[in-house]
């Protein structure tokens, strides 16, 4: 009996090996059709200054364009209970300093791209170039952790803002905004060593449509107060057309009680 559990438990571990659960012997590589994706839009923003520069899109994306200092760059998400999830990475690119670019599948044959249950792992063939990605963001926020030091841009889709509180905030301080001729704000950071980027931001017409909504409420509140008082009032011109009010300041106490005077 001890020997078929044993057989048993072998079995279970071999198959949650052979099937990646246990990342023994599961294939850490991302297939090349994601690495090679076409990066949306106009493309990657090569030519910035910024030693790190983000688009964030309008369909819950961004891309992420960074100078490589050292040959190893390391992306990854905390997921809010301590642990990491590796960043979904997608139309990998790779710049080198003569200007040449290759795709992902090429970059993980000449470096390395592997992706492991807690990050990703991207090897460049040299230092000084400049690699590329895409990856998934969420709606009205952006957050990312910095990998690397140095200064940072992020830029917001057309027509959002982060300037006003509750609605927006930018994380960290110190953060300097412009609006380019295609209506979008430029977020930038002479040196960045917290260990995140954080940009909450909201689309120009939502602060219209809240002020609309707090104008509409406040006329309601008015108009029903107005009603409450003028209630009160009619039921106090009742009360007194009844001679229900009866002042008890102006009963001294000294008279008795009617009938007993």
């Amino acid at each position: 009996m001890r020997r078929r559990r044993l057989l048993a438990l072998a079995a279970v571990v071999g198959m949650l090996a052979l099937s990646g659960c246990l990342g023994l012997f599961g294939d850490d590589s991302i297939p090349a059709e994601r690495l090679d994706e076409e990066p949306a839009g106009e493309g990657y923003a090569w030519n910035e200054s910024a030693d790190v520069h983000l688009t964030v899109r309008a369909d819950s994306t961004f891309q992420g364009v960074y100078s490589v200092n050292g040959t190893e760059l390391t992306l990854y998400r905390n997921d809010g209970l301590g642990g990491q999830n590796p960043l979904d990475v997608r139309a990998v690119r790779y710049r080198y300093p003569n200007g040449t670019v290759i795709n992902g599948s090429t970059l993980a044959e000449r470096g390395n791209v592997e992706e492991t249950r807690d990050e990703v792992v991207i090897t460049t063939p040299e230092e000084g170039g400049e690699l590329a990605f895409t990856a998934g963001s969420t709606p009205k926020r952006f957050s990312l952790p910095t990998y690397v030091d140095g200064s940072y841009e992020v830029v917001l889709p057309p027509d959002r803002r982060a300037s006003a509180p509750v609605f927006g905030r930018i994380r960290p301080g110190g953060s300097e905004t412009a609006v380019d001729d295609r209506n979008r704000v430029h977020i930038t950071w002479e040196d960045v060593t917290a260990d995140r980027v954080l940009v909450q931001f909201y689309l120009q017409r939502d602060l219209t449509l809240f002020g609309g909504l707090v104008a509409v409420f406040s006329v309601v509140a008015l108009v029903g107060l107005a009603y409450f008082r003028r209630k009160l009032r009619e039921l106090r011109e009742q009360r007194e057309e009844l001679g229900l009010d009866v002042d008890v300041e102006d009963d001294s106490g000294r008279d008795p009680p009617p009938g007993m005077g």
